[in-house]
């Protein structure tokens, strides 16, 4: 039996798709747990098995191994029960652009068999909760694309789950309304609802997220909280970038660095503690050897680092508005 405060649970999933002569691994032995009132983030790049674990978590999809439930229902044995228990929000909004946002609020209480009164109550609630009050009898068609994910996220919260599954729930939006989409569904948290969440926005798991679990070729390599998964690749570093990489190689063999004091282009990355005395002493050594940087910060460790360090590759790349994202594989299996 799971913990009372375990809601979702997730113990050896393992997925293939096609034939037993051409089979390709999507999950292979994905462990997860989401408590009662987080978040849990499931980050990393496109095919590695996030929208294919949240199809089976939100009984879409039968595992071929392994178990999973909901609030100690089983996904597969009990999928019924569990359905009335979630919500699923994929990747683009599920509306009708030709009804209002309140027409297709309404029509999907209907179909959730909610009683008329209480139905109409909750729709007013949400569309202002969601800022499409004043949107609320134009056509979904004319929204933005911003207003349409809101809708969407609106709509899976009418029934009032106990956990919501939300697979990419920013993919497709400019930074702006990524930003407005983060403070919405920091609401729903502090509403009481629980999220599973998948990421390829490497800062949009570390804005969220009480957990985040890093999954690479279908399997979890890590998970913990963002501070506890950026301890384990150490301290800052200070990031000295020069004109060349010859002047970064020419500064890193005769500095006091150690041995382990790593080179990539023109970026010279020194561990610190973050004080100003060792800071200073840093950029003092550096003086000395008469080269001067081009420009010099402090860098944190972020996510995109613990994920190289532990699967030897970037988990991001720039999309098109220069956000850090997840390497571009097409989870074509799903």
């Amino acid at each position: 039996m799971p913990a009372p405060d375990v809601l979702v649970r997730a113990e050896g999933l393992r997925k293939s798709y096609g034939s037993a002569r051409r089979s390709v691994r999507v999950l292979d032995g994905v462990d997860l747990t989401l408590h009662r009132g987080e978040v849990l983030a499931l980050l990393g790049p496109n095919g590695a098995g996030k929208t294919t674990t949240v199809r089976i978590l939100a009984t879409l999809l039968r595992p071929d191994g392994g178990t999973a439930g909901v609030a100690g229902h089983d996904v597969v044995h009990d999928a019924a029960r569990v359905r009335g228990l979630i919500s699923l929000t994929g990747q683009y909004a599920a509306v009708d652009e030709k009804q209002s946002g309140r027409e297709n609020l309404t029509m999907m209480g209907r179909l959730a068999h909610l009683p008329r009164r209480s139905a109409r109550a909750r729709v007013d609630s949400l569309l202002d909760a969601f800022d499409l009050a004043a949107a609320a009898d134009r056509r979904v068609g004319t929204y933005s694309g911003g207003m349409r994910r809101r809708l969407d996220l609106a709509a899976g919260l009418l029934t009032r789950p106990q956990v919501m599954f939300l697979d990419e729930p920013t993919t497709g939006l400019d930074p702006r309304s990524r930003q407005t989409m983060w403070e919405v569904i920091r609401g729903v948290v502090a509403d009481g609802t629980s999220l599973f969440l998948t990421t390829q926005y490497l800062e949009e798991a570390d804005q969220l997220a009480d957990r985040v679990a890093l999954i690479d070729d279908g399997r979890v390599v890590a998970e913990g909280s963002p501070s506890e998964l950026k301890r384990r690749v150490g301290d800052a570093s200070i990031e000295l970038t020069f004109a060349s990489v010859a002047e970064a190689a020419s500064v890193g063999s005769v500095g006091p660095w150690p041995e382990a004091l790593g080179v990539t282009s023109a970026t010279l990355r020194v561990p610190t503690d973050g004080s100003v005395e060792h800071v200073r002493d840093v950029l003092a050594a550096v003086a000395a050897t008469g080269v001067e940087p081009v420009r010099w910060e402090v860098r944190e460790p972020t996510l995109d680092d613990v994920f190289l360090t532990l699967t030897g590759h970037a988990a991001r790349t720039r999309d098109r508005d220069g956000v850090a994202t997840a390497t571009d594989h097409e989870e074509t299996a799903a």
